[in-house]
């Protein structure tokens, strides 16, 4: 029997999602939960990789099991009680026998969180970035990698895709208020957080936080918007601007 399952993470405590030699990994976590609750060695299958230190909320899931009449309700709150604080299942259900979480994705939202002033309470999740910035002309830039292109220009390198095309829907920067803004009265002014938004039905390895860094050099005029052109068209990933932390990054939803 297949099930799907729904989970978030903060991704301070891993080395990203997908397992590997001597490191922790959500994916390690996940599996080894599933295998001592379930008494069989049990595979996760991802709806893709997240960076070290990357977040997710509702970052979807897939196993198999031979367990009859599971519980699912019941798993999900016996896994949240023996996985890491850093990681919440929000539930369990049963899914169809071809139903895959990877390549069943449409589409994938990513959020990436910046401030502009040295705040104690926003540090763990966004970046500190005090350089002036011309959002506008961000924006502008942002817009340029609308569409289906080939985004290598912002992959990392030894990446095992076939492909590195990809179709993007939005990319925005808009300003927003934090919650210690918001509902504890922290002194701060309009624009001094800032998230970029950016959707596609896919996305290349170290993808967002490549394209995260180049738009930061427009801002702050290191670059011209044209330049986006240029990588889009035909860079590769020396051309572009330097990859921004992990920490900042989260993977907020994945559409089927």
């Amino acid at each position: 029997m297949r099930y799907k399952i729904i989970l978030s993470y903060d991704g301070s405590g891993f080395h990203g999602w997908q397992m590997q030699n001597h490191a922790k990994t959500v994916q390690e976590c996940l599996q080894d939960a599933l295998s001592t609750l379930l008494k069989e060695r049990i595979a996760v299958t991802g709806a893709g990789r997240t960076d070290t230190s990357v977040n997710a909320i509702g970052y979807v899931a897939h196993f198999d099991t031979s367990v009859e009449d599971l519980d699912a309700e019941q798993l999900g709150y016996k896994l949240n009680a023996i996985l890491p604080h850093g990681i919440k299942v929000h539930g369990l259900s049963t899914a169809a026998s071809d139903f895959h979480a990877r390549f069943d994705a449409k589409q994938r939202v990513y959020k990436y969180f910046i401030h502009r002033k040295k705040d104690p309470f926003a540090d763990r999740f966004s970046y500190l970035y005090t350089f002036p910035l011309d959002v506008e002309k961000m924006n502008q830039a942002a817009s340029k990698l609308l569409g289906t292109h080939d985004f290598s220009c912002f992959e990392k390198t030894g990446g095992d895709n076939k492909t590195s095309i990809c179709t993007v829907t939005k990319a925005e920067w808009a300003a927003y208020s934090p919650d210690h803004e918001r509902l504890l009265g922290y002194p701060a002014e309009e624009g001094d957080y800032l998230v970029f938004t950016i959707s596609a039905d896919r996305f290349l390895r170290n993808m967002v936080r490549a394209v995260v860094g180049s738009l930061l050099d427009i801002g702050r005029g290191r670059q011209e918007v044209e330049w986006m052109d240029t990588l889009v068209s035909g860079g590769n990933r020396s051309d572009a601007g330097e990859s921004v932390p992990g920490h900042a990054l989260f993977l907020c939803k994945v559409d089927y």
